[in-house]
């Protein structure tokens, strides 16, 4: 799941199209008028979202609608928060270790 959600959020489209989305449900119309790009190509971008469970479609007659689920991107920030973490104390830890190998100054080379 992860995986699917960085993927999704690796595009600029899907990324603006999630923008969007935080201001409230829209439908592929709307969400597809600001850019330069199809509405086919929209769908496509929008497909990719809800795979991801980034995006949730309601079909009500012929309007489909899309709404925001911030799930997914909390549980990739909490993962990338844990990764942060981690790697700042195993650098942490690698500092500590070469100044603790550094001569005093004023000795060796």
């Amino acid at each position: 799941m992860l995986s699917d959600t960085l993927h999704a959020l690796s595009h600029e489209t899907r990324r603006a199209l999630l923008d969007r989305l935080g201001e409230g449900e829209a439908t592929i119309s709307e969400l597809a008028a600001p850019f330069p790009v199809s509405f086919f190509a929209v769908s496509k971008h929008l497909r990719v979202l809800e795979r991801a469970g980034l995006v949730e479609r309601t079909v009500r007659g012929r309007e489909h609608r899309f709404a925001l689920r911030p799930e997914p991107v909390e549980a990739a920030a909490r993962w990338m928060t844990e990764q942060t973490r981690h790697w700042n104390e195993r650098l942490d830890a690698l500092e500590r270790y070469l100044r603790a190998r550094r001569p005093p100054k004023g000795e060796g080379g």
